[in-house]
């Protein structure tokens, strides 16, 4: 049975962190790596690691001895965002070692890339046929321990990974993808610039926000998101301009929970429209989602049972949407978007889609026309293109 398991900080059901006397949450975990390995008496190892990140964050003095005293393959040269090519030479090279374990250490993507290659590895099945959806994952793979030195994506705590073939993007999903592991350690952020705490961090609170007005919300996602959104809410902007150890643990905490409740419940419309942002315009995944989050949260307030997708009604939306606002310190959904994008300015995120250089009709419209239909369908009101577009061409003053 998979599982993770997060050293150093125990989630309860309702998504509180439980520690024990003198314990302090997501401090020293990485430390705890040694004694895993001994415990599993894993000797073959392959490890998915983004090269920067790993010295960088420290990780390294830790780490590198374990390695020594093992087997290891390294898989490091990869580009940003998982690729097909890159999914398909990792699965060659973890053929080659037959490892009985794995580690992913960096962001999103290392984390994202170790899941399908390690899964995609031990399949009869191309690595093309699995990324799109032609094959399915019939076997789990090997352990995996997935090692964040980013506190955004909350890959460590999800069973789904994304990967782009021939540019488009597509979501491979499976509870074998879970990793066994998460080392959630916050000192391993400590050396991340400004731009990337801040683009990473956005990506949680995202998470966090959609997964409460998301379609398939649940009381326990809703326990994750709700947390994971006051911590982001609140530490976003002292973690990117003024960084201290509690607002390095805060976000580190608010990431995890987001994916746990992203896990759950998966994301909605403005990741759906953020996907051509990154791939088209370069900008950034949390702040290319974070542009219309707030257009998106007015949006979403004006469901009604006629336009609703949620089962539960227009009503039951609406109630956590009100919590959505009472999260952001507000009663009411004009003052939460002005929130948002007073939060967005402080840290030096566009606001708007013209200042990332969309500018025209058909940049808008080849934005529309590129959402990604499965996230959209997770959003909690019906959205036709022609009011997509309209939202858009409301980011453009």
């Amino acid at each position: 049975m998979h599982h993770t398991e997060t050293s150093k900080q125990k989630l309860s059901s309702a998504g509180e962190v439980q520690l024990t006397a003198e314990q302090h949450p997501l401090i020293g975990s990485i430390g705890e790596v040694s004694a895993i390995l001994e415990s599993l008496q894993s000797n073959r190892l392959f490890v998915v690691i983004d090269k920067p990140a790993y010295h960088a964050s420290g990780a390294d003095a830790v780490l590198e001895p374990l390695f020594l005293q093992r087997t290891t393959t390294w898989f490091t040269n990869f580009e940003l965002n998982p690729k097909l090519v890159d999914v398909q030479r990792g699965v060659e090279a973890y053929r080659d070692c037959q490892p009985d374990f794995m580690i992913a250490l960096g962001g999103g993507t290392a984390i994202d890339l170790a899941k399908l290659i390690g899964s995609i590895a031990v399949q009869a099945e191309s690595a093309r046929d699995i990324a799109t959806g032609r094959a399915t994952i019939e076997v789990p793979g090997k352990p995996l321990m997935a090692i964040p030195t980013t506190a955004g994506t909350g890959s460590e705590a999800t069973h789904f990974a994304v990967v782009y073939v021939d540019g488009k993007k597509y979501s491979v999903a499976h509870p074998s993808l879970l990793p066994r592991y998460a080392i959630v350690d916050s000192t391993l952020t400590a050396s991340l610039p400004k731009r990337m705490t801040a683009a990473t961090g956005l990506d949680a609170l995202c998470q966090a926000i959609e997964s409460i007005w998301a379609v398939g919300a649940t009381e326990e996602s809703l326990e994750y998101a709700s947390e994971a959104a006051r911590l982001a809410f609140g530490n976003v902007v002292i973690a990117t301009n003024s960084p201290t150890p509690a607002s390095r643990d805060a976000m580190c905490r608010a990431a995890h929970l987001a994916g746990k409740a992203i896990n759950i419940t998966k994301t909605t419309a403005p990741h759906a429209l953020s996907y051509a942002l990154t791939s088209r315009h370069g900008v950034p995944h949390g702040m290319a989602v974070a542009i219309t989050l707030a257009p998106m949260l007015a949006f979403n307030a004006g469901v009604t049972d006629q336009d609703c997708t949620d089962p539960r009604g227009a009503a039951a939306v609406r109630d956590r949407i009100a919590g959505i606002l009472d999260v952001l310190g507000t009663d009411n959904v004009e003052d939460a978007c002005a929130s948002i994008k007073n939060l967005l300015q402080k840290i030096d995120c566009p606001t708007t889609l013209e200042a990332v250089g969309v500018k025209t009709s058909d940049e808008l419209q080849t934005i529309v026309d590129s959402v990604n239909v499965e996230r959209l369908s997770n959003n909690p009101r019906r959205a036709s293109q022609n009011q997509l577009l309209h939202l858009l061409r409301n980011t453009i003053p």
